[in-house]
């Protein structure tokens, strides 16, 4: 009898995205912020993760990246509702 497993197939979020095109070592930036590595990961694949402004900050930090420079790359596409 053979098992077969199914994998989720995942798109990666626009940090995950970010630190794959910069080729960061997500366990490199888990130590140097002291987030864990399952949040690195769920920040990285997981589009209904919310990233906190304070990790942002630490993960722009921990790969030697502006914070506002981060900020606007990850969310700059965003624009207000026109009335």
């Amino acid at each position: 009898m053979s098992v077969q497993y199914k994998l989720k197939s995942y798109k990666m979020t626009s940090l995950g995205e970010y630190l794959a095109k910069k080729s960061v070592n997500k366990s490199l930036v888990a130590r140097r912020t002291g987030l864990s590595k399952p949040r690195i990961s769920e920040l990285s694949l997981n589009p209904t993760a919310k990233l906190r402004a304070d990790e942002l900050v630490l993960i722009a930090k921990a790969i030697d990246v502006d914070p506002c420079e981060l900020l606007i790359k990850l969310y700059g596409h965003l624009k207000l509702k026109t009335e």
